[in-house]
């Protein structure tokens, strides 16, 4: 890459890949790293996605988007960027073997979810068995036996939620689990099962969960389980740079998705907390758009 690089995009979710098909249409110099585990990969269909009525797979979406951005030049590097330093004119970035300055960078690293210990849980996650997102899928949970498995507060929160579509709903805590009064109140006044188990007895069959709950050792059916342990936001190359963070360990960014370090910007999960393909999309085209805006023009 001879010419001057314009921004470095790290990860190649739709984040990364949709700033990428924006600064190359801007007639920038853009490179992609990425290792390839797009969270967005696990996806067997996503049916909130506006435009894709009969709902799309994960990976369908990741390849229309990388192609999309090939035929506009945008080129790809499958390695992870190891070190991210500032410099006087931008960034330096260490990139496999090979080394780049960009001017600006997107950071489109996302967050990778904590999967519980249950043997075929991420197999079971690519066949809808086990869900992590209800905002994208609680629709379909409409007239199933929904479990959320969890270890607090926060998958009371899921459980509640999920309440939306599904009549019958219960959560189900790992044994050593405790809930606030607020949250124990608002299960029992929306008719929320409260179950604690061991991971070691979750089984998952090919279309049904099994936990073994400890309130008389008996096993307990399920048509699907939300799994609600968490995500980690992926901020080590942020922290590099001494970049600001929320009090959820995630990205902090202004109205153009410019984060506290002059020159960095930030789309998708690694932002904030709704993990969703249509935010982290709209996020990639602001954040692309101000830092062409902030670059010296290019005219034709």
């Amino acid at each position: 890459m001879a010419d001057p690089l314009d921004t470095l995009i790290v990860g190649a979710g739709p984040a990364g890949l949709t700033a990428a098909i924006y600064l190359a249409r801007f007639r920038r110099r853009v490179l992609v790293a990425d290792t390839g585990d797009s969270r967005a990969s696990w996806i067997p269909k996503s049916r909130n996605l506006p435009g894709f009525t009969q709902g799309l797979h994960g990976e369908t979406l990741l390849e229309r988007l990388r192609h999309q951005a090939r035929t506009y030049g945008v080129e790809m590097r499958h390695h992870r960027v190891e070190t991210l330093a500032a410099n006087e004119g931008g960034f330096q970035a260490d990139i496999g073997e090979e080394s780049f300055t960009p001017a600006t960078v997107i950071l489109a690293t996302g967050v990778v979810e904590i999967v519980p210990a249950i043997p075929g849980a991420v197999e079971a996650i690519t066949r809808s068995l086990m869900r992590v997102c209800p905002i994208c899928d609680g629709f379909e949970a409409q007239g199933k036996k929904v479990a959320v498995l969890g270890s607090g507060d926060h998958a009371a929160g899921e459980a509640l939620f999920l309440r939306t579509w599904a009549a019958d709903v219960s959560l189900v805590l790992t044994r050593d689990a405790d809930l606030s009064d607020g949250r124990r109140d608002a299960l029992k006044q929306f008719g929320v099962k409260v179950f604690h188990t061991a991971l070691e007895s979750v089984s998952l069959a090919k279309h049904q969960v099994t936990a073994i709950c400890t309130e008389g050792g008996q096993p307990n059916h399920f048509d699907l389980v939300y799994s609600a342990f968490g995500v980690t936001a992926q901020t080590d190359l942020a922290r590099q740079l001494g970049a600001k963070l929320d009090e959820d360990g995630r990205l902090y960014v202004g109205a153009h998705q410019e984060t506290s370090v002059d020159g960095l910007y930030a789309a998708g999960d690694v932002v904030r907390g709704l993990n969703q393909i249509s935010v982290a999309e709209g996020e990639a085209s602001v954040a692309a758009t101000a830092i062409h805006n902030r670059l010296p023009r290019n005219p034709a």
